[in-house]
């Protein structure tokens, strides 16, 4: 899979200005010898596509979880000159804004004992999961638009949250620049019934221990210790945000003439950043990351509420650590060759690493930078890291985002049962709870690339620093 392709580093590539077609820029990927052996050739021509868009800057990037996606390859991330640029619903994906936080609480291992599966089984009735799941919480019209505005801090001015959450989100957990009036009925019809739902597919709510510190310094800024217990939330803007993408890519699709913009894929259709069909995306796009922020923010708020009930602890012991997005387009200043420069990033299945000092990360982590968050695959470690000043220099303050599919779910059921699975997940300690079994023939640690070693690759290569490892106790699936 690597002809034709440069190797310029112990564990980055180059793909030529040539390997397809008009290719504006070269192609930049980071990967070892052993996850080469997964590296699709469809995942490759996507990553020198992206290099055809117009206003491209420097390179098309790809993390070390690179498979195939719609248009930009999943672990792809480019920037686009403000002027010359153009912005891509498929270099955001169709959940857009699905991300990960991380919670700590005051427990350990040993106080769960007897008590887990009771804890599963609370969490599991807590937060509804599953395709098409429905929320308890009830908003009306009204209240759908302040929370594609306001993100994250709607539920917290309702008392889901604390402020401290706020400050502990990436955006603060709300980007600016909403428009409610790019949003369709029909997204909207969708999203009104799912506010705080896990859905399905990937996503989890993961109840962990830490298991190992690698870095002290930096897990003592960030508040976590080995032993403890912690929950993860994975999850995005849910049908909404796939009717946002499914809506504004086909007036994407019908405005490429428009602009005279010859694609080498029609997956990629996009417009300049700043037309009107660029900025109603983009507007329609930030409602839907909005709603993702407002989205976990609830579901943490649920299973705070069953981990104090069933051990007596208080609300603000569980702290949040981080949360990062990983499908989303911004705006961010960088350095490009010597001068600051504006650029709409497009990170599809990647997650911002931003560095010491950078701008937009909370005072009290800038020491170290912006916490990483790389779940694992059910019975996979999942990984704590730290944003570096060489993501900040070599792919626009971006890292991997979790351990990267190697089968598709229709391949992952012909060749995994979910029932099995589960029992041997039980007989590791781990305690699984879905929908159906089907669900979890999907989502199967075998499915995934060994997520150790995509952390691996982006710790040695300098795009994050890994602080801590966390191993998985039990897991809820959509």
């Amino acid at each position: 899979m690597l002809e034709g392709i440069n190797q310029i580093g112990d564990l980055e590539w180059e793909v030529p200005v040539g390997y397809v077609p008009n290719m504006r820029v070269p192609g930049r990927f980071f990967l070892s010898r052993a996850l080469a052996e997964t590296l699709e050739e469809g995942a490759v021509r996507q990553l020198a596509n992206v290099a055809t868009l117009p206003g491209i800057v420097k390179h098309s990037l790809a993390m070390p979880d690179i498979h195939w996606g719609y248009g930009f390859p999943i672990g792809g991330v480019a920037a686009f000159d403000m002027t010359e640029g153009v912005i891509s619903p498929g270099g955001v994906g169709f959940d857009i804004n699905c991300g990960v936080r991380l919670i700590t609480t005051p427990l350990t291992e040993t106080d769960l004992a007897g008590r887990k599966r009771d804890l599963i089984e609370r969490l599991f009735a807590a937060v509804p999961t599953g395709v098409g799941a429905k929320s308890t919480l009830r908003v009306s019209n009204k209240e759908l638009a302040d929370i594609m505005v306001s993100g994250a801090r709607w539920a917290v001015e309702r008392g889901l949250g604390t402020g401290a959450d706020l400050i502990r989100c990436e955006e603060e957990g709300a980007m600016p620049g909403a428009d409610p009036g790019a949003v369709s009925a029909k997204a909207r019809q969708r999203g009104l019934p799912q506010l705080g739902t896990l859905g399905a597919g990937n996503h989890f709510l993961e109840v962990q221990v830490v298991r190992e510190i690698i870095d002290p310094e930096a897990a003592k800024v960030y508040g976590i210790t080995e032993g403890q217990v912690c929950f993860m939330v994975h999850c995005g803007s849910r049908g909404l945000g796939h009717q946002v993408a499914t809506d504004h890519l086909r007036l994407l699709e019908r405005a490429l003439g428009k602009y005279g913009i010859l694609l080498p894929d029609r997956q990629l259709a996009c417009a300049p950043i700043d037309s009107p069909e660029g900025r109603a995306y983009y507007g329609g796009m930030v409602c839907a990351a909005n709603y993702a922020w407002t989205n976990r923010q609830v579901i943490m708020h649920e299973a705070r509420k069953v981990f104090a009930q069933m051990y007596g602890i208080d609300y603000d012991e569980m702290r949040l650590i981080y949360d990062v997005a990983h499908n989303v387009a911004k705006f961010e200043r960088h350095d490009v060759d010597g001068a600051s420069m504006e650029v709409c990033v497009h990170r599809k299945g990647a997650t911002r690493a931003f560095g010491p000092n950078a701008p937009g990360i909370p005072h009290e982590y800038a020491a170290v930078g912006q916490p990483v968050i790389i779940p694992g695959s059910m019975g996979t470690s999942s990984y704590l890291l730290h944003g570096t000043t060489i993501a900040m220099q070599k792919t626009w303050g971006s890292t991997c985002h979790g351990a990267g599919r190697v089968l598709s779910r229709s391949q992952a059921k012909k060749e995994v049962r979910g029932k099995e699975l589960r029992e041997q997940l039980a007989k590791e300690g781990i305690l699984v709870r879905a929908s159906h079994d089907s669900v979890l023939a999907e989502e199967a640690p075998e499915v995934y690339k060994p997520s150790h070693e995509v952390v691996r690759v982006v710790h040695e290569a300098g795009l994050s620093g890994i602080v801590a490892r966390l191993d998985p106790l039990g897991v809820i699936k959509g």
